[in-house]
């Protein structure tokens, strides 16, 4: 992998999970990292593990990004200390159980404004920036955004729309010299289930199947999603875009019977 020396890199979501994976895996490759996430305390632990392997301190950014003032100021403060923006890493997301029969539309908007509204908003605000430095984005979404399962509807739509406007974006941008793709894992073992109300035995239960709905038989780890954001970032793949590249063990290419 090439290095990211002198890039700046703006991760979303960064606190946990795919994120913090991402923030650190960055971290290896030498990138200038602002990271923002919800959870003070643990964006903070992130950011010790990065100045551990870079010696570069990350700057951080508590937001809520459902609100939109916090948005702009994740952009705006991120130039203003780095007065450059290179890579936009747009990995924050929820994820909410609910079908068609008892979902809400309190519960729509709380997945859309963070899934997609909240990425569109931020995509908006980085892009002159990103057509400075010819820069990258990569957008975080599903396997659940290309192919369809039930009892977590709003998340699988959020998803699809972001897969379509990763592909948009990269027709937008591309006489730019911006690139804009996604990753869209499988079942990657993270808390993100436990957030949307699994409790640990149901957890355990749909982290076993994976040995069925994966093809490789198994769940994925953060940091190979990670590696895979960073390949699409990077200069390593520098003829791609518009890509929705799947990082789930082959379950989109499952047809179960």
């Amino acid at each position: 992998m090439s290095s990211f020396a002198g890039k700046v890199v703006l991760i979303t979501g960064a606190s946990s999970g795919i994120g913090e994976a991402t923030a650190v895996h960055f971290a290896k490759l030498g990138a200038r990292l602002a990271l923002t996430g919800r959870n003070k305390a643990n964006l903070e632990k992130v950011s010790k593990q990065c100045y551990d392997l870079s010696n570069n301190a990350a700057f951080l950014i508590s937001a809520e990004l459902s609100n939109e003032q916090d948005v702009k100021k994740v952009v705006d403060s991120t130039i203003s200390v780095y007065s450059q923006l290179d890579v936009l890493v747009n990995n924050a997301g929820v994820l909410e159980t609910g079908s068609i029969e008892n979902t809400s539309l309190d519960q729509y908007d709380r997945v859309f404004n963070v899934n997609v509204r909240a990425v569109y908003q931020l995509t908006m605000l980085a892009v002159p920036h990103l057509i400075k430095s010819k820069g990258s984005i990569v957008n975080v979404s599903s396997v659940n955004g290309m192919r369809s399962f039930a009892g977590v509807l709003a998340y699988n739509m959020s998803k699809s729309a972001l897969d379509q406007m990763t592909r948009c974006v990269a027709l937008e941008l591309a006489d730019k010299g911006v690139r804009v793709n996604s990753v869209n894992p499988g079942v990657i073992r993270t808390n993100l289930q436990k957030r949307g109300g699994m409790d640990d035995a149901a957890y355990q239960k749909f982290l076993d199947r994976c040995k069925e709905t994966h093809a490789l038989g198994r769940f994925g780890e953060v940091e190979e999603v990670a590696k895979a954001i960073a390949f699409l970032a990077s200069n390593e793949s520098s003829f791609t875009t518009g890509a929705n590249l799947p990082v789930d063990g082959g379950r989109h290419a499952l047809c179960p019977r």
